[in-house]
């Protein structure tokens, strides 16, 4: 395996078991076991400081570019990918073209368990996305979403927003 563009933070935790590359992770990270996270020369993967990345996720910004903020919590079994497609098949291509596109998460937010995250997305701060999601569209700010395809089940009351930043 080639390895190359990987700039950590200080106080990082990658299980053995893990790989990353292209990536750049920020300070108070944490990588369970299991987990593949990689961008490309092109497209640096960025995970801020302070997350955490549960067993066996597949974290994929190969084919463009994938930017998680700070504090973001993914549960195990959770894919992202930034690119979809036939890959294998130029044939099926012609009906089925390899989508590609960014995808960003926002700080604070958490992702459940078994969860999919498709191109093209982007999901706010201080967001809950439940587990055994599929995402492919987006969602702004403070939203609570699940399902497949995911939808937003509520946003954040004033109050629980305001709990969130008491401490500001």
């Amino acid at each position: 395996m080639i390895t190359s563009n990987i700039f950590l933070g200080k106080n990082i935790y990658i299980e053995r078991t893990s790989s990353i590359n292209n990536v750049k992770i920020g300070d108070n990270s944490r990588i369970a076991g299991n987990v593949k996270i990689f961008g490309s020369a092109e497209h640096i993967m960025e995970v801020g400081k302070g997350c955490y990345v549960g067993i066996n996720c597949f974290i994929e910004g190969f084919n463009a570019k994938v930017t998680i903020g700070d504090y973001v919590s993914f549960a195990r079994n959770v894919s992202l990918i930034s690119g979809s497609g036939p890959n294998a098949s130029l044939v099926m291509q012609k009906i089925f073209p390899i989508v590609r596109g960014a995808v960003t998460i926002g700080n604070h937010t958490w992702i459940g368990g078994n969860t999919t995250i498709m191109p093209h997305v982007y999901i706010g701060k201080y967001c809950v996305v439940a587990a055994n999601s599929f995402v492919n569209s987006s969602f702004p700010d403070y939203s609570i979403i699940g399902g497949t395809p995911a939808k937003l089940i509520r946003s954040l009351t004033e109050e629980e927003i305001a709990k969130l930043h008491a401490d500001d």
